[in-house]
């Protein structure tokens, strides 16, 4: 009995002591094996580990991609147009190793604070640069940007043992002490184009009524001048068959001739005719019904 009292304890310290030297590491995970502080063994791939009870400990970091906001930053590009940019990243601990040794026991927090750090002075030196202003970085070309930002945050970040995987800009804003100038500005640039753009169009109406006005000018002359040559070459038709036919016969002729002024002055209406009875005007009429013409006294 005594003996079993005894052995009891020493069986649960003992399974306790065996349970506490073993640790699991999953597949979203890496684990180093402490002593005193010092770095044991590292576990990277999944599955069971051990580890002396009592003196070591495991410490584990996330092996997944992890993200990492910035805090917004005021850059000023070359065109002095002053920006408000807010970026994220997206990093990898690399080496566990090296990574601890950077930033000992503080871990994750202390790392993306200078990760954060580092990100701002590149993001701040690559759109702050020459040649690259406020339209450079609001266009196709902010990738390129980006990737250059990326690049030298991962060659600035090596010696924490994390990769840099990539970096995006969210928001590319102006200051608010800027927006109201600058929309201003913006809005004044629109109404001088929409000017510019009614003035051209009122410069090419203009142009095009001209145009209008002169072939309007043109085709009627032409149409007058063309008008008046067929008038006069029907008069010279005209005249020509009256000059044959008073070659032919001067008498028809001028029978011909007086009943064509019979005809226009004989019109009916309120007209009143007033001539002398001795006129010549009614010699064929005369001659027609076979009355003498009257005496020069009238009677």
């Amino acid at each position: 009995m005594r003996k079993t009292t005894f052995l009891l304890p020493v069986v649960v310290v003992l399974i306790a002591l065996g349970l506490s030297s073993v640790f699991i590491v999953d597949e979203r995970e890496k684990a180093l094996v402490l002593q005193f502080g010092q770095i044991k063994s590292v576990k990277e791939d999944p599955g069971l580990g051990f580890k002396i009870p009592l003196i070591q400990e495991v410490v584990r970091y996330d092996d997944r991609i992890l993200s990492l906001d910035t805090p917004e930053i005021e850059v000023t590009p070359s065109d002095d147009r002053r920006l408000i940019v807010d970026a994220f990243a997206r990093y990898r601990i690399r080496d566990v190793v090296q990574f601890r040794q950077a930033v000992g026991v503080a871990g994750v927090r202390a790392a993306e604070d200078r990760l954060a750090g580092i990100l701002n002075a590149q993001i701040r030196e690559v759109l702050g640069a020459d040649q690259v202003t406020s339209n450079t970085i609001l266009s196709s070309e902010r990738a390129v940007l980006t990737a250059r930002i990326r690049d030298q945050a991962q060659a600035r970040a090596a010696n924490l043992g994390i990769d840099v995987v990539d970096v995006r800009l969210k928001q590319t804003n102006l200051p608010e002490q800027n927006l109201d100038a600058t929309f201003a500005r913006m809005r004044a640039e629109r109404e001088r184009e929409a000017a510019d753009e009614i003035a051209r169009g009122e410069e090419a109406a203009q142009r095009v009524r001209a145009q209008a006005d002169r072939s309007v000018v043109e085709l009627v002359s032409d149409a007058s001048r063309e008008a008046e040559i067929i008038r006069g070459e029907a008069d010279a038709q005209r005249n020509r068959v009256y000059a044959e036919a008073f070659g032919r016969d001067e008498e028809f002729f001028e029978f011909y001739r007086s009943l064509t002024a019979y005809s226009r002055a004989l019109q009916g209406g309120n007209s009143t005719l007033v001539i002398t009875p001795d006129s010549e005007f009614f010699n064929y009429l005369d001659s027609a019904t076979g009355r003498p013409a009257p005496a020069a006294d009238g009677n």
